[in-house]
């Protein structure tokens, strides 16, 4: 089978594709998947740039999207033809978080899913939503489901809140969809006002070009009437917080997804304490967690935005895609 692996100390051009030997029958518990698709994120950048250190030889990737091939005793999730999408922590299945790291995250602490076969547990998987393309399953690994739990797990949306969305990324896109499907007004920005009239067009109620408007957390203000958001979608990390910090209301909720702007900064955290606002980090979600976001999504028959799709072969141009920034929603690898 055809499979990518990173050569250390990591870089894009260390991604190389190889043969590899097919992985064999399952296991009892366990599932062989044809990968199908994967999708990429900012953590799987940080691994392949080697931004993440992790082992030589890695196959990156944390999503994966395909259909069962086999089926191990003991397995009563899954059946020969279903069509599945991985999960982000294979051991986190419900309740609170586990794990505060990488080390069972696919394509991080152990092989990803940039291979075209994969023999893994059948809890690190789900059923894929009904209707899906395996391309769109492959986003909510890790992009839809940080949407879903920023907003519907931790943050309890509800119709009439407001959601304060930044740039054009998949958790962002993602979280844009996730909270007009709730009936909740939403605000977005962007630094490219091309980018900013697509998501009018996907239902942003307001917009923001954050570079020619720099206090972008002054102007939600003026356009809530001087209350705040009930909810950030905070991706940037210490270069956007601040303004978040203003934008949100009073007893309003901050999740921290992304550190885009780096890992450490200088946070006004009296200004914080003053609007009693919750600042919550999070890391994707639990498979529990996954599973409601996927019967959500086909109830309301919801699906992605894909940009564009590369094949495997073509896994470091797909990154330099992704590194030049100019993407509105998810890119794909598909095979």
């Amino acid at each position: 089978m055809k499979l990518a692996t990173l050569a250390q100390p990591g870089g894009l051009d260390q991604l190389r594709i190889t043969d590899g030997p097919e992985p064999g029958e399952p296991g009892p518990g366990e599932v062989r998947v044809r990968i199908h698709a994967s999708s990429l994120n900012f953590h799987d950048y940080s691994v392949v740039s080697g931004r993440i250190p992790t082992d030589d030889g890695r196959i990156p990737m944390s999503d994966g999207a395909g259909v069962v091939e086999a089926v191990g005793d003991d397995v009563s999730d899954f059946r020969v033809g279903d069509h599945v999408v991985s999960t982000f922590f294979p051991e986190w299945l419900n309740g609170p978080a586990p794990i505060a790291n990488f080390s069972t995250t696919p394509g991080d602490g152990v092989d990803g899913y940039a291979r075209e076969q994969v023999v893994a547990p059948a809890r690190a998987f789900t059923l894929a939503p009904a209707g899906y393309s395996h391309a769109e399953a492959a986003t909510l690994t890790t992009a839809g489901l940080t949407a879903w739990r920023a907003l519907v797990v931790n943050g309890s949306l509800k119709a009439g809140d407001t959601v304060l969305t930044l740039g054009t990324g998949g958790v962002s896109i993602f979280a844009l969809q996730f909270a007009r499907m709730m009936g909740a007004r939403v605000i977005s920005t962007s630094s490219s006002d091309a980018k900013l009239e697509q998501l009018r067009k996907m239902g942003a109620d307001e917009t923001i070009n954050y570079k020619s408007t720099p206090a972008w957390g002054q102007r939600v203000l003026e356009l809530t009437g001087g209350r705040g958001v009930d909810h950030v979608i905070e991706v940037g990390g210490p270069g956007t917080l601040p303004e978040s910090i203003d934008a949100v209301s009073i007893g309003g909720h901050i999740s921290l997804i992304g550190v885009l702007t780096g890992r450490a900064g200088e946070v006004p955290t009296a200004k914080l304490m003053a609007k009693q606002a919750r600042l919550q980090g999070l890391i994707v979600g639990s498979r529990a967690q996954q599973q409601d976001m996927v019967r959500a999504l086909e109830v309301n028959d919801l699906h992605p935005v894909i940009d564009r799709s590369f094949p495997l072969a073509e896994i470091a141009d797909a990154f330099r895609y992704e590194e030049a920034g100019k993407h509105f929603g998810k890119i794909c690898l598909e095979f």
